[in-house]
């Protein structure tokens, strides 16, 4: 009887330190903000920085063999089949894909090929095109998966999220209809970037804590721009002295786009079934009787730190995660945030499809209406295209609104929706436009309010 009551205490202790250590340890690198080159940022963020800086120089031909080499190995695995990639739980899933995301890896290869090397049609290779994607994002990105990819278990496999999402339901479900642990996804995204959070959310999914529609909402709600970012953007269109009303909007228009634009289809029509199809039950997220929301999700903090094996085990889950990234997701930035940038820049598709908004913008009371209405749907091809044409316009108020609708508009296909389509999370390139439209008509006249109220 002494025994057990030891070993019990013993395995007590054990799951309480594999609770706390590697949660706080998470919490300090993925939330913590710390102030680095007088910017606002997280560690992990410092840490990426740190290799982009390290291997400056080499990442443009280090990001170029990588997508080259997940669009060879796909090929191969497609038309060969080989049993140990087939029959292997994790190269299956990596390099065993759909055509559709067959043919983005090869058409990625190829846009960084002709970028990498210059050659071929200006239209691909130029500095506001592939070249833009290769030199400025995915070197960014590939510093930042290696790092997130590795250290994400810190957060998701020692029970922080269960702590965590079991404190915050009461606020999370009846405001925006999800888990609690869906806070921790803005907050990396919020202090650091919104490809950690996208990360973060895609691994929830597919580890069946998050359902087709919570993953889907999560994803194109929640994975803010960094207040870093968003100071850029600002810095941009010379409102630097307005940062606080600037980012009082975001925040705000934020929350009303994250309440309302998850109860309008294409999102509200997602299936409420878990990746492997089993529904979410009604008991999944309920507090056991006698008990209070901190007592449970401290139990069920420790239950799941009792389950880590050993840390081998977590070291392989973070490579695994990195090389998911790395070879899945990059070659699809690649193409797809290329061809968005093409569109952009070449044709006057977005300036036609932002003529609809002038009548709107006019009603909002918003100076150079017609000037800003080119702005507005350009945002979908790159986040920083509507900040660099709102230069030319004089009006501080339609500037200030330009600046901010860009950034709480949220998805652009040079990185979040790319990032986005590159992942597990059920949405397709259609449903991404029809969210980023709900979020501008949604966001307009909060940010054109607040805008009116500051000049």
């Amino acid at each position: 009887m002494e025994k057990t009551l030891l070993g019990q205490a013993a395995c007590s202790r054990r799951n309480l330190l594999m609770f706390l250590v590697p949660s706080l340890v998470g919490i300090l690198l993925f939330m913590t903000p710390v102030s680095y080159n007088g910017d606002l940022t997280i560690m992990i963020a410092v840490l990426a920085k740190g290799l982009q800086a390290v291997l400056d120089g080499y990442l443009a031909l280090i990001v170029t063999l990588l997508i080259c080499g997940s669009a060879l190995i796909s090929l191969f695995t497609k038309a060969m089949k080989p049993a140990w990639i087939i029959e292997h739980r994790f190269l299956g899933s990596l390099f065993d894909i759909r055509p559709i995301w067959l043919v983005s890896r090869l058409l990625g290869a190829l846009f960084v090929v002709l970028a990498y090397s210059q050659t071929g049609s200006e239209l691909v290779f130029s500095e506001v095109t592939g070249g833009l994607v290769l030199n400025d994002l995915l070197p960014v990105l590939f510093a930042v998966f290696i790092f997130a990819g590795l250290l994400l278990p810190l957060l998701l496999d020692f029970g922080l999220l269960e702590f965590v999402g079991t404190l915050l339901t009461g606020l999370m479900r009846p405001i925006f209809r999800l888990p609690g642990r869906s806070a921790v996804d803005c907050m990396a995204s919020w202090l650091g970037d919104g490809s950690v959070g996208i990360l973060l959310t895609s691994k929830q999914y597919e580890g069946h804590h998050y359902t087709q529609r919570e993953a889907a909402v999560i994803g194109t709600t929640f994975s803010a721009v960094s207040i870093t970012f968003s100071l850029v953007v600002l810095a941009q269109v010379k409102l630097e002295h307005m940062f606080l009303p600037y980012y009082l909007a975001i925040c705000v228009a934020g929350i009303v786009a994250a309440i309302v634009v998850p109860r309008l289809p294409p999102l509200s029509r997602k299936k409420d079934l878990f990746i492997n199809g089993r529904p979410r039950g009604q008991d999944d997220e309920a507090i056991p009787a006698g008990q209070s929301s901190l007592s449970h999700g401290f139990n069920l903090a420790l239950t799941r730190a009792g389950k880590v094996e050993g840390l081998g085990q977590v070291a392989k889950t973070g490579v695994y995660n990195a090389l998911d990234m790395l070879f899945g997701v990059l070659p699809v930035v690649m193409a797809f945030g290329t061809l968005a940038l093409i569109i952009a820049e070449n044709t006057p598709l977005f300036s036609w499809l932002g003529m609809p908004f002038v009548p709107l913008l006019e009603l909002l009371q918003i100076p150079e209406a017609a000037a800003a209405s080119e702005t507005i749907v350009v945002g979908f091809a790159d986040m920083f295209i509507p900040a660099i044409l709102a230069t030319s316009i004089e009006s501080e108020m339609t500037r200030f609104v330009i600046a901010a609708l860009s950034v709480t508009q949220l998805i652009y296909m040079s990185e979040v929706g790319a990032l986005l389509l590159g992942s597990k999370i059920p949405v397709n390139i259609v449903e991404l436009f029809v969210i980023f439209l709900l979020r501008t008509l949604v966001t307009l006249p909060v940010i054109a309010l607040i805008a009116h109220l500051v000049f």
